[in-house]
């Protein structure tokens, strides 16, 4: 193993003494040791995190997004897998580009429709980075859920054993995110047809790459669905309405587009829902939010069946017993850092003290105990 002093690191990588400087001062890379002078010493190790840190950089994710990315650089080559991932996706949308400016230049009359399309083409190159970091978010909520739940059955399995497929010929649903209700629970997809709709492009490119063409998959936003007057058997909504900008004009279209004996499947959370997860951080700094809404005041548990008699006249509760209990800092801390808050800007620069936070409680408890609250309402016209 070499180690290098400041300088020689900086050179080394051919990045500026100012910028290892401060990359140390907020805490993304610190030296691997300081001697008993000040100096610092850095190692081949080190060399390995900051390539990650400025090939994040310059595809685009912001400092504080880049902390938890680099917080466990122990598998170089899952390291090295999400960069080639991410530089092909890169790669790919500039080629797109260069395509369409080589159409235009080449055309004898250019239309609005023309230099629309490069418009939108120039300023797509962030929706790589969001999309990535959509997939990823959720993949690590889920899997926090998967590792530590006390029901074994699991989530997806439960929710669907509880819609009723015997009078479903079509189905909707609204907000599939990567599909994961679909690729444990297998069923006979024969004479019926399944829509799974998502606002994000890149969550149904992923859809459309796991399940093939056994789904309908199409990027839809769920306040204005493409289908006509009465086309669905059921539509399910799995932790979605929460988000809608506009809930009641959702919950018209649900109605709308679903049969006059159809069944609405949606779920949600309770208040209680993963309260000591926002107990912890909140004790640890007392700015940080979890989430920008309170989602369950949206629609919840609670308030989930007053809401659905507007447009349902049968409204049925289901609730899914479980809780989770965390024997790790990882998974918890990457769940943490999904959510739709504030904790980036705020734990990002202290990312390594917050680790060692949770790895004091996990070593004073054995395990930290988080309660779930979760259900679904099964409605009817």
């Amino acid at each position: 193993m070499n180690y290098y002093k400041t300088g020689q690191f900086a050179k080394l990588a051919n990045v500026s003494e100012r910028t290892i400087r401060y990359y140390d001062k907020i805490g993304l890379l610190k030296p691997s040791f300081v001697m008993e002078n000040g100096y610092r010493q850095y190692s081949d190790l080190d060399l390995l995190k900051l390539q990650k840190i400025l090939s994040l950089k310059h595809l685009g994710f912001r400092i504080e997004e880049i902390f938890p990315m680099v917080m466990d650089n122990t598998n170089l080559k899952e390291s090295f897998d999400l960069q080639m991932h991410l530089i092909d996706d890169k790669i790919s949308h500039l080629q797109s580009l260069k395509d369409a400016l080589k159409r235009a230049s080449q055309s004898k009359d250019l239309s609005w429709n023309m230099i629309l399309s490069l418009v939108q083409l120039s300023n797509e190159e962030t929706t790589i980075i969001e999309q990535y970091k959509n997939t990823k978010n959720l993949n690590d909520r889920i899997l926090l859920h998967e590792k530590y739940s006390t029901n074994k059955q699991g989530w997806f399995s439960w929710l669907f054993e509880k819609i009723d497929f015997s009078r479903i010929n079509r189905l909707l649903e609204l907000g599939c995110g990567n599909g994961k209700l679909w690729q444990e629970n297998k069923m006979d997809l024969r004479n019926r047809e399944i829509f799974l709709s998502d606002i994000s492009d890149g969550m149904i490119d992923e859809v459309r790459n796991k399940l093939g063409s056994d789904f309908n998959c199409i990027v839809a936003n769920a306040e204005k669905i493409p289908f006509k007057d009465a086309y669905f058997d059921a539509i399910l909504a799995n932790h979605v309405l929460f988000y809608l900008n506009d809930l009641n004009l959702g919950l018209k279209e649900v109605s709308r587009v679903l049969k006059c004996d159809g069944i609405f499947y949606c779920s949600t959370y309770g208040k209680e829902h993963m309260k000591e997860i926002t107990e912890i951080v909140q004790n640890f700094d007392a700015r940080i939010n979890l989430s920008n809404h309170s989602l369950y005041d949206i629609f919840g548990l609670e308030n989930g069946e007053a809401i659905l008699k507007h447009y349902f006249s049968n409204v049925e509760r289901m609730d899914y017993q479980d809780s989770l209990e965390i024997t790790e800092s990882k998974p918890l801390i990457d769940y943490i850092m999904s959510c739709h808050g504030n904790q980036n800007e705020i734990l990002g620069p202290r990312l390594f003290e917050f680790k060692e936070y949770i790895e004091s409680i996990l070593k004073n408890k054995g395990k930290i105990v988080v309660t779930k609250q979760a259900g679904m309402f099964k409605a009817h016209h």
